[in-house]
């Protein structure tokens, strides 16, 4: 019985909430964490169009891959919060986020059975090279929990540059470093043995 009772607390604590906070609560200001800019051609070109050339591509192990405007991304079943941001440098701030809920849009690629993580290759080069880009990666779990988002607003308001603009995620169970900018792809695998 100890077994079945601590195997069921793992999964209530898998899908328990973040504390989410009121209007009343949110911080001044959401300062940047690790990078303000990516600073690349590429990224500098979707910056000065306004993201209207911005394409969120979403491939790997799925049905049906395929690319979402923003303003597609803006269409699909949404979620609002406020929650607190607990960044691995020691602060912390309350905002309001809004997005497209992540399990919308892996319900619409359709997972393959195998697929097991969700990969955000993001547009902020990890060297000054820029060979390699900043990725991230989370599990199913947290994929498909409520306050798992795409967030394409802050405070009610387009998601600034320096906060991750045009896409970030926020995944409110982890703390701030999980919370990939940029987004630029998610690519679905089964293990990280090619990543």
């Amino acid at each position: 019985a100890d077994h079945l009772s601590e195997g069921a607390a793992k999964v209530v604590a898998r899908r328990s909430m973040a504390q989410e906070f009121t209007p009343a609560e949110r911080s001044p200001t959401f300062r940047s964490n690790g990078t303000a800019d990516p600073g690349t051609d590429d990224y500098q070109a979707l910056v000065d169009d306004d993201f209207a050339s911005y394409r969120l591509v979403v491939d790997g192990l799925v049905a049906a891959p395929r690319q979402w405007t923003l303003d597609e991304l803006r269409a699909l079943p949404s979620r609002s919060q406020i929650t607190r941001h607990d960044c691995v440098e020691g602060w912390s701030a309350i905002a309001q986020w809004q997005g497209a809920r992540l399990r919308a849009i892996l319900d619409a690629v359709q997972p393959q059975p195998d697929a097991r993580y969700v990969v955000f290759h993001c547009a902020d080069p990890m060297e000054e090279d820029g060979t390699d880009f900043y990725y991230e990666s989370i599990d199913f779990d947290d994929a498909y929990h409520e306050q798992t988002i795409l967030a394409y607003e802050l405070n009610g308001q387009p998601l600034p540059v320096k906060n991750g603009a045009p896409l970030r995620l926020r995944v409110e169970r982890q703390l701030g470093y999980k919370h990939a900018k940029y987004v630029m792809r998610l690519e679905l695998v089964s293990s990280f043995a090619s990543i």
